[in-house]
Formats: C-alpha cells, structure tokens, sequence
C-alpha cells in the first residue's frame, strides 16, 4: 500500500544555461519582478516550503507573501496567512543571525536526531517544530531504498500533519533526492536571459545523477514568454505502482 503524501512541485529560476547560481553559490538574483509574482502566487497556494539549507544559507530569507489579495484567499481557506518553511539539513548548521530568523513566518527544521539536540524549540527566534530525518542512511547515495524511504516517510508525516501541497525553492541536492524517491509531482521552471557556465555551477537537479535508461521523463503542461522570460511547466510521469 503506498501511503499518502502531499503533492510537491518543484519551483526555480535558470539561466538559458541551466544553471541556478553561479560556481560560487552565490544567491542568484536574475529573476525579474514579474517571476517573483509569479512566485509569490505559487507560495500562497501552499501549505509548506522547503528549502534546502545550502539554499537558506546563499540567500539569508525566504519569501514571504505581501499580496492582500492572496493573504485574503489563504484566510478564506482557512489556511495560516503564510506557509510553513521546512528547512532540509542533516547537519543542522545554520547560522541564527540570518535575516531568515526574524522574518514572519512558521519555521521548521527537518534534521537528524543529533542535530536537532542543538535546536531548543523556539517559535521565536529558531524552529517551532523539528522533524527527525533517519541518521542510518548519512552516507547512502541518492538512488539506494533507504536513502528514497527516509524522504517517503517524511512526506507521510507531513501529510499526517495536515499538508495537502508543497514546493520546494532549492537546492539541486535537495530535488535530485526527492527525484530518486518519486515524491516531484511537477516542476515550474522560470528561464531567464543569462550565461553563467562552470562546471561546478548548481544546477536544478544535482546528486549522483540519473542513467539515460533511468531518466525522469517529463510532460510539458504549459509555455508562456513574458517579455524576456519563459515560464515552463512541467509535469513529472509518474512511474508504474509509485
């Protein structure tokens, strides 16, 4: 029996180049206003973000949603006014002094249990909640079971916890497991009018990688340019019995 979990969507800003920072990790900032709208519509449909913590640590913050309108349709929902945001560390190194730390949002912290031992709880100025991620699997590669059930069990939880949609903002280590363990549903990739190359430049899906035989097969759901940008959305096909 599969167990229920909460759809995910993958949301990133490239360059033409396919690459999400350049090859010093620096927080990439080449999307225009009109894709951080873009963004911000996809959070407030959400029950939770998350984000990888090489991700938080490039950019400081998060985004939070300002639009009234979208404010006023989460209260309509009955939905908190802004998501949670799930941080994904196994290590749990994240520095508190980050803007991320004072921003108005429910923040959670997904890490192992001796990671989380230096987390008091703390709605505050740290993590209201902390999910365990299972520590036996650390040195697994991205492809082996154990490595796919941890992320699978996690979803699960956070189903039980009431997340019905969630998207993830980074990094390509981070898609690339979730990948390997079939929990993407589909992907909104923001393509902007940049070159950044580098071989050690982040991409959008990174890890050990995928064989061509095993490659994740995609379906285009929609294509709009708007002014420099194009917008894709993709959907991820779902493999037989997952």
């Amino acid at each position: 029996m599969i167990s229920p979990r909460p759809t995910c969507t993958v949301v990133l800003a490239m360059t033409a180049d396919g690459k999400i920072a350049d090859y010093q990790r620096q927080a990439a900032r080449f999307g225009s206003a009109f894709d951080k709208i873009h963004l911000e519509h996809l959070i407030a449909q959400v029950d939770g973000v998350l984000i990888g913590a090489g991700t938080l640590r490039a950019y400081g913050t998060s985004l939070p949603i300002r639009d009234r309108d979208l404010l006023k349709t989460r209260q309509d929902r009955h939905q908190p006014l802004q998501p949670v945001h799930l941080i994904c560390s196994r290590s749990g190194q994240i520095d508190v002094k980050i803007p991320f730390f004072r921003q108005s949002l429910p923040r959670w912290l997904a890490t192992t249990a001796q990671a989380a031992q230096a987390w008091p709880i703390d709605s505050e100025q740290g993590f209201s909640r902390i999910l365990i991620l299972d520590e036996n699997d650390q040195d697994s590669d991205q492809h082996s079971n154990q490595h796919n059930e941890h992320w699978r069990s996690l979803f699960t939880e956070l189903w039980q916890l009431g997340w019905r949609k969630l998207i993830i903002l980074g990094g390509g280590q981070l898609v690339a497991s979730l990948l390997a363990a079939n929990l993407i549903d589909d992907l909104w990739l923001t393509i902007c009018p940049f070159l950044l190359g580098g071989t050690t430049a982040p991409t959008p899906v990174e890890g050990v990688g995928f064989l061509a035989e095993d490659a994740k097969k995609l379906k285009l759901l929609s294509l709009q340019q708007i002014e420099q940008e194009i917008f894709v959305h993709y959907e991820v096909q779902a493999l037989e019995g997952v």
